[in-house]
């Protein structure tokens, strides 16, 4: 489990630096203001569309219905995986075309600006067909996944930033304005930006297409849509309802964080602070979700109750270790990396507002991830009511803290408590979730998580003393500002990371020597 998760974190590493680049290049090219809000708003709707109709079913459901077909023989699983596909691919069309025909409708939902408005509904149309590509890498990722062919697809998002980036420097390319508005922006800019951004999508998808193909798997363009594709719809009718209810109230969560955003003008701030979030969850907790999301669905599937908790409590133990030190690191070096990136492409306040956002939801990464292994022990268990009430709760949590803050807090204040909010709400849900994992198992053998935590956060404190020591005194000796910040993140990192491992060593974190035993080869 630790090489293949290895595999994926290596993936995930190059998945998120070339994401990060994009980024770059993105608040370059479009700043942070009105075109670059418009664009961001509409790059987040097929995301939103695809969760609530699709995206939950897919992600949540797919794999442990496959991992249950493979138990029945290869010759059943390959019949049920075809008629799922097809299924599920007839799905993703339809609602794609519906949701393209309603892109007007949906932006002026968010959107109140008339010219931001109407820049929003173009990128809108170009953008919504990503909802069925989006469908199509899941889809492909799952039955990867249930082969225990999990590097292939973690490879995929390289292929949507790298195309987005080749798109950016088409963009700069072209003739047009110098300073970005929605009345001045050309036919061919927003064209550009638009058909670029679905091609990396659609190359992603197609990536994974081939991933599979590598593996063996053929598809048989003979299987029939009716009646046989509705056996595997009918063996996921009794998990729909739920499915759909979990996807409604994360996606109220996100029109109320939206809307607010394009209210107080923080749209991409938010998003470009949640893709920084983003980053150690995606290369450290990622990897390792996706290798136990078929080890789970196994056990389950086996009425395994000992297999399960035991990966629940590796998982939580290896995010544990992972997280926290990330935690402590944004906090402490996250405004020093957005004031450095960041200055240049978004006005020096907008940098300043990324990096406060980033330091202030750091405390939500662990539980983040912790609740996410949660949701993983219940789907795995074909439950999809006690996620969707779990979701919830960390749902009101977040709309009401959102709410809150935008009834009394200035603008840029309630820009930081969006991420904030976000961050209370998955704190809300891991406790939670916690109580409803102990309710149906019993004690759960948390205690050497917990011994686990207490080392970890011991030596955590240690480098983060060392960390924070190092950026003060380099504050005050550095020269030039763009050499100084580089000298004095440079140096932070190192002695954070120098004292960490060294702490550790001293306490003794088993995971660290486990994992390090495991990956030398």
């Amino acid at each position: 489990m630790a090489r293949a998760g290895g595999r994926v974190a290596v993936a995930g590493v190059v998945s998120r630096v070339t994401g990060f680049a994009r980024t770059l290049v993105l608040a370059a090219v479009l700043g942070a203001g009105v075109v670059g809000d418009a664009y961001n708003g509409a790059n987040n709707l097929p995301n939103m569309v695809y969760e609530l109709l699709l995206g939950s079913v897919f992600a949540s459901a797919v794999v442990p219905l496959l991992a249950r077909a493979r138990r029945h023989g290869r010759k059943r699983s390959r019949e049920f995986t075809q008629r799922l596909l097809l299924a599920a691919l007839i799905a993703l069309a339809v609602v794609t075309v519906v949701t393209v025909a309603c892109a007007a409708p949906i932006v002026r939902v968010f959107v109140t600006d008339p010219g931001q408005r109407h820049l929003t509904v173009v990128f809108a149309y170009l953008l919504l067909p990503e909802i069925f590509f989006y469908g199509v890498t899941v889809l492909a990722s799952a039955v990867l996944n249930v082969r225990d062919s999990f590097t292939a697809a973690a490879w995929a998002p390289v292929v949507n930033n790298v195309l987005v980036l080749v798109t950016c420097a088409v963009f700069v390319a072209l003739p047009g304005p110098v300073i970005l508005t929605p009345a001045t922006m050309t036919t061919g800019q927003v064209a550009t930006l638009g058909v670029g951004t679905l091609a990396g999508i659609a190359g992603q998808a197609a990536w994974t297409v081939a991933a599979l193909r590598r593996t063996g798997f053929r598809w048989s363009w003979r299987v029939r849509p009716i009646p046989y594709t509705w056996r595997p719809v009918r063996r996921a009718v009794p998990l729909l309802g739920w499915l759909l209810g979990y996807a409604l109230i994360s996606q109220a969560g996100v029109a109320v964080t939206m809307r607010i955003a394009f209210d107080h003008h923080g749209v991409s701030v938010y998003t470009y602070a949640d893709l920084l979030f983003q980053v150690p969850y995606g290369i450290l907790a990622v990897s390792l979700l996706t290798v136990l999301m078929p080890r789970l669905s196994r056990s389950a599937a086996a009425g395994d109750r000992a297999a399960v908790l035991a990966d629940l409590g590796r998982g939580a133990r290896y995010l544990t270790v992972a997280l926290i030190p990330m935690t402590v690191a944004m906090v402490l070096l996250g405004p020093i990396v957005c004031t450095l990136v960041f200055t240049g492409r978004v006005d020096p306040a907008g940098a300043r507002l990324i990096g406060i956002t980033i330091a202030s939801s750091a405390f939500g990464l662990a539980p983040f991830a912790l609740v996410m292994l949660q949701m993983r022990i219940f789907y795995a268990c074909n439950d999809t009511r006690t996620p969707t009430l779990l979701n919830l709760t960390m749902v009101t949590v977040k709309i009401t803290t959102i709410a809150v803050a935008a009834t009394v807090l200035p603008d840029r204040a309630v820009v930081v408590m969006l991420s904030v909010a976000a961050s209370l709400s998955y704190l809300a849900g891991a406790v939670a979730g916690h109580i409803l994992l102990r309710r149906r198992y019993g004690l759960l053998g948390f205690s050497t998580v917990t011994g686990t935590f207490n080392r970890t956060a011991a030596a955590t404190v240690i480098a983060g003393t060392g960390c924070l020591a190092t950026v003060a005194l380099l504050e005050h000796t550095r020269t030039g500002p763009v050499a100084g910040q580089l000298v004095t993140l440079g140096g932070g990192t190192l002695v954070g990371s120098i004292a960490f491992l060294a702490a550790a060593k001293m306490i003794g974190i088993p995971e660290i020597r486990t994992a390090r035993a495991l990956l030398t080869p």
